[in-house]
């Protein structure tokens, strides 16, 4: 018999939705990363001490003598506010899941515990974002940032894929597999973050060529500086300029794990058609991975395409729903 009560349809419906809708932010913040937009409002949470985007005459000058180094740029401050709105939106979504799913906890179909710890996980985020301005967009926070929304985004579709879709723990019987499928979460991860760290360091164009690196299959590097994480945004550890050789090892070590995740991601779906029940996400495993890796090559040979360098982002997210979704499929009921 199933759940009728009216808590547990608003848990079910609203965690579908804050889903997308964290798929959408994900994406959203990517684009405003890439359009330079992340320090368009200087302040958290608001933009020039208001709600909205200064945009007369007077209020652009009131919001320039209110924060005199930080020049108004319209476009980007709408960019900016746009993501914090839709982010406070999935925040309040969040919340709504949070207190449904305790209301519902005997019928929902995982943990009361998962909702609980998604709400930290969003306000630990919104922390992230306000110090993603405050620290003036210092590597490490934003690519927490990054990894904070990703996480989001996986826990909100573990829950949805618990109430929507089809699950067993006897859909496979060899433990090495099971284990090759919670293990690809984790490396997916490490690629992400990867990925963020390129671009937050403005490493995505440090060598342009394909596959060699500066004309090279090992180029010069310097791992010190590349992967030092407590450092200001284009600084060394000692406050110099970032090198060359340093922005080069972040884009190099990006490409090694885009390999090893096409293989091992590669492997993995190719295996996984053999089961029925998980032949449909193998194949859009698959279809995407190979998208992805499309998409990398390509913003690099055409220098970054705004919309392609978007779209590899896109194609990340996907990738965290389909490994989330294979995950909660081998995993038995709660």
């Amino acid at each position: 018999m199933y759940p009728t009560s009216k808590s547990y349809q608003y848990f079910r419906g609203l965690v579908l939705i804050a889903t997308i809708l964290a798929l959408c932010v994900v994406v959203l913040g990517a684009y405003v990363r890439l359009t330079d937009a992340g320090l368009g409002c200087p302040d958290w949470p608001g933009c020039y001490g208001t709600l909205t985007v200064p945009q007369s005459e007077a209020a652009i000058t009131q919001a320039q003598t209110a924060f005199p180094h930080s020049a108004v740029v319209v476009g980007k401050a709408w960019r900016e506010m746009i993501h914090r709105y839709l982010a406070g939106t999935l925040g309040l979504m969040v919340l709504a899941i949070f207190l449904w799913g305790w209301k519902a906890k005997n019928e929902i179909k995982c943990s009361a515990l998962t909702p609980s710890f998604l709400l930290l996980l969003i306000a630990f985020q919104a922390m992230l974002g306000m110090w993603t301005v405050t620290m003036l967009l210092k590597p490490a926070i934003v690519s927490g940032h990054l990894l904070g929304g990703m996480s989001t985004l996986a826990i909100l579709a573990w829950i949805a894929h618990r109430h929507w879709g089809y699950y067993s723990n006897r859909i496979l019987k060899s433990n090495h597999l099971r284990f090759a499928i919670r293990f690809a979460l984790l490396l997916l991860f490490m690629q992400i973050f990867l990925g963020g760290w390129t671009s937050t360091n403005y490493a995505a164009l440090a060598c342009t060529d394909f596959p060699t690196c500066h004309g090279a299959w090992l180029p010069a590097m310097d791992f010190s500086d590349a992967f030092h994480m407590v450092r200001e945004l284009g600084q060394s550890k000692d406050g110099g300029a970032l090198s060359l050789a340093s922005i080069t090892a972040i884009q190099w070590t990006h490409r090694i794990g885009a390999l090893i995740s096409l293989v091992y991601l590669g492997s993995l779906g190719l295996v996984s058609l053999r089961y029925w029940q998980l032949k449909r996400w193998a194949t859009l495993l698959l279809v995407v991975l190979v998208l992805q890796i499309v998409l990398g090559v390509s913003n690099l040979l055409l220098h970054l395409p705004l919309v392609l360098a978007v779209a590899h982002n896109f194609t990340a997210g996907l990738l965290v729903i389909i490994v989330v979704v294979l995950n909660s499929k081998i995993t038995g009921y709660r």
